[in-house]
């Protein structure tokens, strides 16, 4: 695999989009070099720094690491302001963005101001959004201090919010100028947390490197603890292989960027029912990546061994592959929540299946009653 030797302070993965491109910097403690990547990406010199504002986007869990994003760029005399929003996946909606962008008219923005948003996918997809919708489109920068969000919602540019009834249904496509991960934001994430980027993880080898999910595999001790080294090649190789994806299809046109989506059909409808909060997402994932490879089964496209041997992994890094109270979900609100989804054409479910560890598929018009068996297999209720 191509993320590079253990040895490295910090790594670069290139997304290559024509004018559009941009690079992940993955480091340990880079943090402080946060304004010099953005002046570097935006092409600014000390002379214009004076004119240029920054609206930082952050929640109550992270304002300590937004703090020295701030001074960053306070030091080197940008006009800079925080906006900030209490944490969690229920504050991902429009009154957020409302104010947000009466902040940025206070603060007379214009489209030369920057966006970053420093913490989780909540906060990435957010600010994200801000950016791309406040004049038609201004400059973003995603650092995310959570491993799920370093891994797949700062990769990538889908940006948006949540609408009651549906998980990102509100949203657009909105390209960073670049992604700062520093790894030492991850030292202090509570553990739920951070296994739940785990799944985000372990979804990259299902769907696309049968390699990696064997390192993965080979390497569940030193994930638990995380390991610098086994991290920072994990995070690596998941952009990597993200990149990829979006370099061949960033609009979801062809097909191919649905495959991101493995065991998320389920794992939207179970994250919106059991109440957005109670279930994170990657949870949520682990368990809709566990029913789809089940489901695919029952469509005669892959074989139980390739559902055991996700479920030994999943399992293995202490992530659930069921949930814990499905008699509380009925059938019926879960096949309603996945009409919504945005793989559903003319209200036909679609899913991503696995073939086998490494290789998945877009498959259309999912016979409902092989969806059905699976739910109730699973424990939930008529």
């Amino acid at each position: 695999m191509s993320a590079g030797s253990e040895q490295n302070e910090s790594q670069n993965v290139h997304v290559r989009l024509g004018d559009r491109s941009y690079d992940i910097v993955i480091g340990k403690g880079i943090l402080p070099q946060v304004e010099e990547l953005v002046s570097t990406w935006l092409r600014l010199d000390s002379s214009t720094k004076g004119t240029r504002t920054v609206l930082i986007v952050t929640d109550s869990n992270v304002a300590e690491w937004a703090n020295r994003v701030q001074g960053s760029f306070d030091a080197s005399g940008w006009k800079t302001r925080v906006f900030e929003f209490a944490a969690g996946e229920s504050s991902k909606k429009i009154s957020t963005i409302i104010e947000a962008w009466d902040a940025l008219v206070d603060f007379q923005a214009d489209r030369r101001t920057v966006v970053i948003s420093v913490g989780g996918g909540v906060v990435g997809d957010a600010g994200g959004f801000i950016a791309a919708t406040y004049a038609r489109g201004i400059p973003f920068i995603q650092i995310p201090t959570t491993l799920l969000a370093t891994v797949d919602s700062a990769v990538g540019g889908k940006v948006g919010i949540n609408h009651p009834k549906a998980k990102n249904l509100i949203g657009a496509f909105h390209q960073p100028c670049g992604v700062v991960i520093d790894t030492e934001t991850l030292n202090t994430l509570p553990d739920r947390e951070y296994r739940s980027g785990l799944a985000e993880v372990v979804k990259y080898g299902v769907i696309l490197d049968e390699d990696f999910f064997s390192y993965l595999e080979q390497n569940v001790h030193s994930l638990n603890e995380r390991a610098p080294h086994v991290l920072r090649m994990a995070i690596a190789r998941s952009c990597e292989l993200k990149a990829k994806v979006v370099e061949e299809d960033e609009f979801e046109t062809t097909g191919l960027r649905a495959i991101l989506n493995y065991g998320h059909t389920f794992a939207h409808a179970f994250e919106a029912l059991a109440g957005y909060g109670e279930l994170l997402h990657g949870e949520a994932v682990s368990i809709g990546m566990v029913y789809a490879s089940r489901l695919a089964e029952k469509c005669g496209r892959t074989e139980q061994p390739e559902t055991e041997k996700q479920v030994r992994l999943l399992e293995s890094l202490d992530l659930p592959t069921n949930l814990s109270s499905p008699e509380s979900i009925k059938m019926s609100d879960v096949l309603d929540r996945m009409r919504l989804d945005k793989k559903t054409v003319g209200g036909r479910l679609r899913f991503i299946l696995p073939t086998r560890i490494g290789h998945v598929e877009l498959i259309d018009d999912v016979d409902e009653a092989h969806v059905i068996e699976t739910l109730r297999e699973g424990g939930l209720s008529e």
